[in-house]
């Protein structure tokens, strides 16, 4: 690990925004938006968050559940924010909000959210350690706090 990595690193540093046309390709039987293209999304977003906030290759560990609040409509564009809540040694838990916005209109609303981990892979393919969290506020704080129980529950559930 060379001296720049040793550093903590705020979330704001690696947060991310996504942002997708839904069209007819993403369309599911019913005509919505497809929740493997919600999904997929959502772990493009996390997984682009996680590389930034490591400047490493990071690959997924886990989703958290995740509940589909409402349907998406093609014509939307669907918005992943993804910004880094816990770090470890190696792994990354990244929470991806997710929403939809009628562009015309500006309408939008909260489909769904999840926490994704990742793990920080060093040039060998093996994890590798990932640059501590810089914690300025009692939110970011918190949201580590809570991070971390999220950990040790994944962690006894294997």
């Amino acid at each position: 690990m060379n001296q720049a990595e040793n550093y903590a690193k705020p979330s704001a540093a690696s947060r991310i925004v996504l942002n997708t046309l839904m069209v007819p390709e993403h369309a599911n039987p019913h005509g919505n938006v497809h929740g493997g293209v919600i999904l997929r999304m959502v772990d493009e977003a996390g997984a682009i968050c996680a590389m930034r906030h490591a400047r490493k290759p990071c690959v997924t560990l886990a989703i958290d559940s995740m509940t589909f609040r409402q349907p998406v409509h093609l014509g939307e564009l669907l918005i992943c924010t993804a910004n880094v809540t816990w770090v470890g040694r190696s792994s990354i838990e990244v929470h991806v909000d997710v929403h939809a916005e009628h562009p015309i209109t500006g309408a939008s609303s909260h489909t769904n959210s999840a926490f994704v981990v990742y793990v920080a892979l060093g040039p060998d393919g093996r994890p590798t350690p990932a640059p501590p969290l810089a914690l300025t506020t009692d939110e970011e704080r918190a949201s580590f706090a809570a991070g971390a129980a999220r950990h040790a529950r994944r962690l006894a559930e294997r």
